[in-house]
Formats: C-alpha cells, structure tokens, sequence
C-alpha cells in the first residue's frame, strides 16, 4: 500500500473542496474549510480478491433525494474482516470500472449516515483490490443540492469499515 500516494490524494481532494466552483461545499463556507476527517491509514483494509462475475442484473437503487436509479449488479467477492466472511455485491454504472456502494457498521456514527462509497478497477486477471482506505462519503453528505444513491441492502455490512473518510467536519 503506497500511503503517500493516499496522503496526497487526501490533500488534493481538501484543495477541491476549499476551492473548486464544483466543490460541494457552500461557496459561503469555503474559506472556513478546514479539511475533511479521515481514519488513519490501515493495511488491514485492502483485499485483494478473486471476483465472482455474474450476469448484469439490474437493480434498482433509492438515492437521498427519493427517486430511484438502475444499476447493474455484474459481480460479486468476499472479504474477511475481523474474522468475519464479509460478501459484497459490485455495480456497474455505465462508466469505466466498478462501484461499490456500503454502509458499515460505523454508518451514522463515525462515517456519513446514508454510507461510502469505494471506486473499484477490476486487476485484469480475474481479481480486484479493494482498498477501504480511498472509501469516501459522497457529495450528498456536504450539500443537500446533490441525489446520491444509497447502498442496496446486500451491501450493508454488520462489520465496522475503519478505514477512509469519516463523518463530514461539521
């Protein structure tokens, strides 16, 4: 795991909030922006695994603002954490790579509510690597001028995901 490589992601991503006219923050609130919160770094949450394809089946997902959009579920893996086999559903948006849509034990409490997202490439050999450390609340968490979609229930984890973003700074 190449923690600069997430350190600087982190701060480029803080750079984007505080001054992007694309930034979910209110421009009003920009310049008091100190920074979003962020678990530390862990090893222990990055898996690489051997993904199980299925055919793309579509399902549809609430969002916040309360309509619905059609995802394609097209894979699925497994996990361990915390001694826990932990099966996980992988989407496809239309766009290059995967979504992986979560809520964890630690929704509501240490993360954003409503849960995570994690971007996911697949490694080309039948495996992908989920990296919980770049898991990251969505904009929806930061402005109610955004629809984000909801994770599907088969993605909502009994385990706490203690790695990438935590709750929005207040």
């Amino acid at each position: 795991m190449d923690f600069q490589e997430l350190l600087e992601q982190r701060a480029d991503k803080n750079d984007f909030f505080r001054q992007s006219p694309q930034s979910p923050i209110p421009a009003d609130e920009r310049a008091a922006f100190e920074g979003l919160s962020y678990y530390d770094p862990t090893p222990d949450l990055v898996f690489t695994v051997p993904v199980d394809v299925v055919d793309p089946e579509p399902v549809q997902i609430g969002t916040t603002s309360g309509e619905e959009r059609t995802y394609h579920k097209v894979a699925t893996a497994t996990i361990i954490v915390e001694g826990n086999d932990v099966a996980i559903g992988l989407y496809s948006t239309g766009h290059p790579g995967l979504f992986l849509p979560f809520r964890d034990a630690t929704s509501g409490h240490e993360t954003y509510g409503a849960g995570r997202y994690l971007d996911v490439e697949p490694n080309g050999d039948g495996t992908v690597t989920l990296d919980f450390n770049y898991s990251y609340a969505p904009f929806c968490a930061y402005s109610d001028a955004y629809s984000c979609a909801l994770p599907p229930y088969d993605n909502w984890l009994q385990v706490p995901i203690r790695a990438g973003e935590r709750n929005p700074p207040d």
